[in-house]
């Protein structure tokens, strides 16, 4: 090896330690093989090129990884830079090789561009290629990260952009795969770039900051190693400085300034084992007092990228917030290497670690959410959110813990638990109290689905929903309904518009169906009718194509039941939120500037209040639209007894009526106050669902709520 002497002598110091001669003469040959291929070839900053794959494979052997994933490192740019084919590298080096090589050069094409669907196409393109091997991203993230370290070499206006998708992209996804130390250090040089003066002056800062706090910093270290001795505990205490880019976020987040951010330190205690954990743990709340509800214990419940400490924040002297991680050796070493410790050399051939199987699993999850989706943006959406959030523990009423990311609601927890308990979720309790099912969880709530058997997903579930499980199950539900019920449903909604016309739709010919049919580009007259079951047409723009022009009622001859604005067509119509009306109240419009024409309820206390402005009003009627859902409000009150909101709730979906929101007052006495936010089509709608309520025996007074 000749070229960049340092970067290769560290190379082979990495190498020596835990290879055999064997693979190191395996190693060597790669190396002159890129060497001969790259000779010529310079960078940006002028270093001959080979400069870079050496310092891809430096960055691989700290991991410590196998000889085929060092071999690809050095190897990863020959097919894309040079006339070397993968055929080439295959029969020199071997299948695995060239596999790898080819997948880092894929993945080398790849550009994260601000147009939403290329970046979705190349976000699915990558996340597939992890899956087929996780050591493919490896090397992109350790090439990635030596591009990172000379980024200024490169125009501003590309160092910009690679910035961006690092810290975007490519950050997550080390810190997914549990590549803590990676994660930090590709988020600092992000940052750097990105706002180089925000760095700076951070940076200058934090180094002010690290020689003013030395001294509290070198006595909490002293105390923690002696309370520790004192205890029996033999550990290994390190003091550590949090990231800059950590430090910023915190101060955004939080509106702090930079001398309000006082946990800029923390401190790291590494033990022989899983009981030393706890132990120092005690140790070190008796030395000094922990915060209340800042104690994480990862231990018993691993992350999902197999990290595990136990982390705790005590007020250290002078009130210092003191935060400190405890882990054993083992802990340590997954925590910094992550998914790269499962491709450690091992001559013996491990089984597949626990760790391992969760990557794997995950991995596994990406091609199925790809299947449920019907678009690559639809899968970056679905998979994009699920890039490693933080993460809150809940536990099911049988006292099973899921994990789920920040931001969760009952909602995504009864599609964790399983697709039916979330297709059937009615409502939620959260530690023994209902809540609106878009309510966010915290780390230790206990939650209790409610379901209905008849019950099925609300698309406004989309709004907040987290999981990409979650959103990519409720997608699919609502997509393939049976085609049977949706032609039935669409047979039903075209019937209602049509007799809303005037017409009938056994009066409708086979020559006007099939006229529609060949202009709509279906396939048949069940397709049509399926099509309006989705929601994929509207029933009346159909049953309008449908009637001949001259059995179509002009708006002076439209039946009770339409609603008719006289000379008002193309007016934007709302409806008052003050009264909430639905098809069958008597209602009346109030033409308002800047909102057009808002609907009320004759008996609504904001048409009282303007009748002296009657140039304003006009007289409106309902037309019949089986596709428009209203919000009612519903106050029922019921006997304080255990199941009597499961039942009402069960009422409400068995006459096909959506819960948007519920809540209840509990009034400790004989009786319980519950008030439901439904959707309904109409009266008669709503007449359904109340008298569905009135037959539980438990409830003993209902009432629709107009304000």
């Amino acid at each position: 090896m000749s070229a960049v002497p340092a970067a290769i002598d560290a190379l082979k110091l990495n190498l020596a330690g835990y290879l055999k001669p064997a693979d190191l003469e395996r190693i060597e040959e790669a190396y002159r093989f890129s060497d001969a291929a790259h000779r010529g070839q310079y960078r940006k900053s002028g270093e001959p090129y080979i400069s870079h794959p050496v310092a891809v494979a430096e960055i691989l052997s700290q991991w410590q990884l196998d000889p085929q994933t060092l071999m690809a490192a050095l190897l990863h740019d020959v097919v894309e830079d040079t006339k070397i084919s993968k055929d080439d590298i295959s029969e020199r080096f071997g299948k695995v090789v060239a596999e790898l090589v080819d997948g880092v050069s894929k993945l080398d094409k790849i550009e994260f561009q601000s147009q939403q669907e290329a970046q979705a196409e190349n976000f699915r393109k990558m996340l597939l290629a992890m899956a087929r091997d996780v050591r493919v991203i490896l090397i992109k993230l350790a090439d990635r990260l030596h591009n990172m370290r000379t980024l200024d070499a490169v125009s501003p206006h590309k160092r910009h952009r690679i910035a961006r998708e690092t810290i975007e992209i490519y950050a997550p996804i080390a810190s997914r795969l549990g590549l803590d130390s990676l994660y930090r250090e590709l988020q600092d040089l992000s940052f750097k770039h990105l706002y180089p003066l925000r760095y700076r002056t951070l940076a200058k800062a934090v180094k002010a900051a690290r020689g003013n706090r030395r001294e509290v910093v070198n006595k909490i270290l002293e105390a923690i190693k002696q309370k520790l001795a004192d205890e029996g505990i033999e550990a290994t205490v390190t003091g550590r400085e949090k990231s800059i880019y950590s430090i910023y976020k915190k101060m955004v987040e939080k509106s702090l300034s930079f001398s309000e951010v006082l946990d800029i330190y923390g401190f790291r205690v590494v033990v022989k084992d899983v009981r030393s954990c706890y132990l120092a743990l005690g140790a070190l709340h008796s030395l000094y007092k922990p915060v209340p509800g800042k104690f994480k214990d990862y231990i018993a419940i691993p992350k999902i990228n197999g990290y595990q400490s136990l982390h705790t924040s005590l007020i250290g002297p002078f009130g210092t917030p003191v935060e400190i991680q405890i882990r054993t050796e083992e802990m340590h070493h997954i925590a910094e290497t992550g998914v790269a410790s499962h491709w450690l050399y091992k001559e013996d051939g491990d089984a597949l670690s626990e760790v391992q199987q969760r990557t794997r699993k995950w991995l596994q999850s990406l091609v199925e959410i790809q299947s449920a989706s019907g678009d690559s943006a639809e899968f970056l959406e679905h998979v994009k959110v699920d890039l490693f959030p933080d993460e809150v523990y809940v536990f099911t009423p049988a006292g099973k813990i899921l994990n789920l990311p920040r931001g969760a609601t009952p909602v995504d927890f009864a599609y964790a638990v399983h697709t039916d308990i979330g297709n059937r979720c009615v409502a939620a309790k959260v530690n023994y109290e209902l809540v609106p099912l878009r309510t966010e969880l915290r780390n230790g709530d206990r939650v209790e689905i409610i379901t209905a058997a008849h019950a099925h997903p609300n698309p406004a579930w989309l709004s907040y929903v987290k999981t990409a499980k979650a959103r990519s199950q409720i997608r699919h539900f609502l997509k393939t309904m049976q085609f049977e019920e949706s032609v039935a449903l669409g047979e039903r909604l075209l019937g209602q518009a049509l007799r809303g016309l005037g017409g009938n739709l056994i009066d409708v010919t086979p020559d006007r169906w099939e006229k529609l049919v060949r202009e709509s580009s279906a396939k048949s007259r069940e397709e049509v009718l399926a099509d309006i079951g989705l929601g994929k047409r509207l029933a009346a723009i159909v049953a309008r194509q449908l009637l001949p022009v001259t059995d179509q009622p002009s708006s002076a001859e439209a039946k009770p039941g339409s609603i008719v604005i006289r000379g008002s067509e193309g007016i934007a119509v709302q409806f008052g939120k003050c009264c909430r009306p639905i098809p069958g109240d008597p209602i009346i419009g109030f033409i308002k500037k800047g909102q057009g024409l808002v609907v009320h309820t004759s008996d609504c206390q904001a048409v009282k209040k303007s009748r002296n402005d009657p140039e304003k009003w006009i007289d409106v009627e309902w037309e019949a639209d089986p596709n428009k859902l209203f919000d009612v409000g519903l106050r029922v009150v019921a006997a304080n007894q255990r199941g009597v909101l499961a039942k009402v709730a069960a009422a409400i979906a068995e006459a096909g009526s959506n819960i948007d929101n519920v809540s209840m007052d509990e009034d400790r006495g004989l009786y319980t106050t519950m008030h439901f936010t439904i959707q309904v089509h109409n009266r008669l709608h709503l007449a359904r669902v109340m008298k569905g309520i009135r037959r539980i025996p438990e409830v003993v007074r209902l009432a629709r709520i107009k304000e």
